[in-house]
């Protein structure tokens, strides 16, 4: 009963769905470039990114104030992407992926930014 009792009180670490999300999304959206095109390229960096938004949302949920792995993840994708959009003017699905990548990476920033000034 003692080490029951024990682990409910234990803090618990807070979990990125939003990281683990964005993960999956962008792994499928190559599966769905591989669907639609037949684009391996599509698919390997689909799955590649997918699974490194994947573990880089469990290091944000393991280290909230030092989210290293997602922030660097969501930077590149956001960069590879958006140039991607704007070489080829349309939104989807390079400018999309790039937004929400955009909106990872400020969120991951904000945790640095709080991480920090929690420092103080």
């Amino acid at each position: 009963k003692l080490i029951l009792l024990d682990s409910l009180l234990q803090e618990t670490m807070p979990t990125d769905f939003l990281g683990y999300g964005f993960g999956a999304l962008v792994a499928a959206g190559g599966a769905m470039g591989y669907v639609k095109k037949r684009s391996v390229p599509s698919l390997v960096a689909g799955l590649a990114f997918g699974g490194l938004a994947a573990v880089g949302a469990y290091h944000a949920s393991a280290n909230p104030d030092t989210p290293y792995v997602a922030a660097g993840v969501s930077a590149t994708l956001a960069g590879v992407m958006g140039a991607r959009a704007a070489k080829s003017g349309a939104l989807m699905p390079g400018g999309l992926i790039a937004l929400l990548a955009l909106g990872m990476l400020g969120r991951y920033s904000l945790a640095f930014y709080q991480g920090g000034q929690q420092q103080k």
